[in-house]
């Protein structure tokens, strides 16, 4: 049995309780939310709930699209969100309406929900493995290990994640960079410095990972679409991906419409 075509918009009832505040305040709550499966430069997976579960009065000032859509600041107490809550022209999605994730708190049934829903028709998987895997950074090598863990993520690039110990610690500067990801969890982030040249970001970690991925913890992983990565003696291209910009969270700018 196959998923949805993860090119194209899917919407399919959830089972899950969906809740959403702003602030201390609920202003949605729905046990009858549709789920928006969308990849790509569209944005990412979201919940739509009915206009009937959203709290009263929580939806003002509406203005109107060139596709007969609405977009509403949303309203609980003394706080808004400007422009936080929208319809989608998708006709099954008559009557309903979505949220920011980034300006308001999100939950699926008593466990907060970060950054985009999470797709039923995704993986991620956990692989240890004895390859060869070594990064680069202007002909310098910056991390070798026999010991990697690989992450196959559904319709994103393998990353392979290694033991610090194996890495050249001389090489790492820490960022103030933070990200998450809902399938993984709050990352850090370490730029790498070779000589005179730096690469910004290119290095990640999850040191308290959500409990379905654990064995990722305390490990480093790099953007393979930013330095060198030599698998088993054999150089491979580098990654194209939406990261490739060199922005961390590049992904994560597309959640939010």
């Amino acid at each position: 049995m196959t998923g949805p075509d993860p090119t194209a918009e899917h919407v399919e009832p959830t089972a899950r309780r969906i809740r959403v505040r702003l602030g201390s305040r609920l202003v949605a709550d729905s046990t009858r939310a549709l789920l928006m499966v969308r990849y790509g430069p569209k944005g990412l997976p979201t919940y739509f709930v009915p206009r009937d579960d959203v709290v009263a009065d929580a939806l003002v000032d509406e203005s109107r699209g060139a596709d007969g859509g609405s977009t509403w600041t949303v309203r609980a107490g003394s706080d808004q969100a400007v422009g936080a809550a929208w319809t989608d022209p998708h006709p099954k999605l008559a009557g309903h309406v979505t949220f920011s994730w980034r300006q308001l708190d999100w939950y699926e049934e008593d466990e907060q929900a970060r950054v985009h829903a999470r797709s039923p028709y995704g993986r991620v998987d956990t692989l240890r493995s004895s390859r060869l895997v070594e990064i680069r950074v202007g002909g310098e090598t910056v991390a070798r290990s026999i010991r990697p863990l690989l992450l196959f993520e559904t319709h994103l690039p393998t990353r392979y994640y290694l033991p610090f110990d194996d890495v050249r610690a001389e090489f790492l500067e820490p960022s103030d960079t933070v990200t998450e990801c809902p399938y993984k969890g709050r990352a850090r982030y370490w730029s790498i410095r070779v000589g005179g040249q730096i690469v910004r970001d290119a290095a990640w970690s999850y040191p308290d990972p959500i409990p379905e991925n654990p064995k990722i913890r305390d490990l480093v992983c790099f953007f393979t679409e930013r330095v060198d990565l030599v698998v088993d003696g054999v150089a491979q291209p580098r990654t194209v991906s939406p990261w490739s910009d060199g922005t961390a969270d590049a992904m994560d700018q597309a959640a939010d419409r």
